[in-house]
């Protein structure tokens, strides 16, 4: 692993918008969904996935998820169990409520918040199965009161045929009622425009492959959605008090995902830096998804060396990583100076993972630093908010002239005009 300064490291990362290959077979696929429906949604289901479906098989039978359970390890349903029940929890403290102030002239002003009515999930199901995925997306859009949820993913889970079973589970666990087997950026297009056989939605959440990323960011307009989510990122902040073994851990943690994942330790003890650079080659060679995770730690891993901790937040807060560790001796005396980070991890035993199965806060995060200045998901997201406006005759008296002023200020006469009639119509002074 590179040992180097921080000013040599390039903090910032490039949002990724594909090649122009890539975004042309994106276009082409989300045009002949948009205009074919199913036909174009069977067709490509079967180019790129290489399962043929005809329009009745397209949706997950009641019959299938319920076999599934028989195919999950016990372990792993008391587990999924409680974690939803932690995320659950968190959300729902995440929950606002509309208002409306009462003026004393009579006027009413507020915000009405209504959840979205109909919201599509993308699972993944490419390189691998992440059934956790499926709790972080659907749990806050139940928490927030959408009344329907449907869930996509790929018909053949890790080039393995079929869904995998543990998506299915984690899925009904979650309440999901309506699932389809479909996947890519033909799934996004199909949730966006809608098809014979799936009704469009409203927003689209969940990450995906670089295409599944294309898809979505081509739709949006027609659609809401979570974000453009690029490869995954943690950073480590840490002072000599660290155990090194620990740290090269939580790197690996991420580096495992992809090839184009992040693992960045940011220190100013050059012990620690030689440390977590050895143990990480020690662990290395022992993951089952080494090639993999080596070619993150290669192409997009560093240890970068500063002159102090506070240099060190400084750097951090301009990577704005998708996940921050800090093991120092005091992480929480370093809390109210860390700006910007998607998740913060304090303290040796919040280990990422934590986060990402458990504890309950949301594991889909801003990448792509793009946590300077958005949120993980959260029930929000799948809430909107109107404005209420209730006004008086006796504010209408009292402001419609000013109203008026900014009106022909601007060369508006309609909006001015539209204030004097009722003021000359009720008596007021236009």
């Amino acid at each position: 692993m590179r040992i180097m300064r921080a000013e040599q490291f390039k903090l910032d990362r490039q949002v990724e918008y594909g090649t122009p290959e890539q975004n042309e077979v994106v276009r082409t696929i989300v045009e002949a969904i948009r205009t074919e429906g199913d036909a174009a949604l069977l067709r490509y289901t079967e180019q790129l996935d290489r399962v043929k479906l005809e329009p009745a098989t397209l949706r997950v039978t009641e019959q299938e998820i319920n076999a599934a359970y028989d195919r999950v390890d016990a372990d792993f349903l008391v587990a999924i169990r409680e974690a939803a029940d932690n995320v659950r929890k968190f959300h729902e403290k995440q929950m606002r409520n509309s208002w409306i102030d009462m003026q004393p002239d009579g006027t009413m002003l507020g915000q009405v918040l209504r959840p979205l009515k109909r919201v599509g999930v993308y699972v993944p199901g490419g390189k691998a199965a992440y059934p956790s995925s499926v709790l972080m997306n659907v749990i806050p859009a139940q928490v927030a009161g959408v009344p329907e949820i449907v869930m996509v993913t790929p018909p053949a889970t890790g080039g393995k045929e079929g869904i995998d079973p543990y998506i299915l589970v984690a899925a009904a666990e979650a309440g999901v009622k309506e699932m389809y087997r479909i996947g890519g950026a033909q799934a996004v297009a199909a949730l966006a425009y809608g098809t014979d056989t799936i009704v469009p939605v409203d927003k689209i959440t969940g990450p995906g492959n670089i295409y599944v990323a294309l898809a979505k960011r081509t739709v949006f307009g027609v659609v809401d959605i979570d974000s453009i989510a690029g490869p995954s990122e943690i950073a480590v902040l840490a002072d000599d008090t660290a155990d090194a073994s620990y740290v090269a851990a939580d790197l690996l943690s991420q580096a495992e995902h992809d090839e184009m994942a992040s693992a960045v330790l940011v220190t100013p003890s050059q012990q620690l830096a030689e440390a977590v650079a050895a143990e990480v080659e020690r662990q290395l060679a022992l993951l089952p998804r080494a090639d993999i995770a080596r070619s993150s730690i290669d192409s997009y891993g560093a240890v970068l060396v500063v002159d102090s901790i506070e240099a060190g937040i400084d750097v951090i807060n301009k990577m704005a990583p998708e996940h921050l560790e800090v093991l120092t001796a005091d992480p929480m005396a370093l809390l109210p100076h860390i700006e910007n980070a998607g998740a913060i991890f304090l303290g040796p035993y919040s280990s990422e993972p934590v986060g990402d199965y458990f504890a309950g806060p949301n594991h889909i995060l801003p990448t792509n630093g793009t946590a300077r200045f958005s949120s993980p998901v959260n029930v929000d997201d799948f809430l909107k908010k109107s404005s209420l406006i209730y006004y008086s005759k006796e504010a209408l008296f009292a402001n419609g002239g000013k109203i008026m002023a900014l009106a022909r200020h601007e060369g508006l006469e309609g909006h001015a005009r539209a204030i004097e009639i009722r003021l000359e119509k009720e008596g007021g002074k236009a």
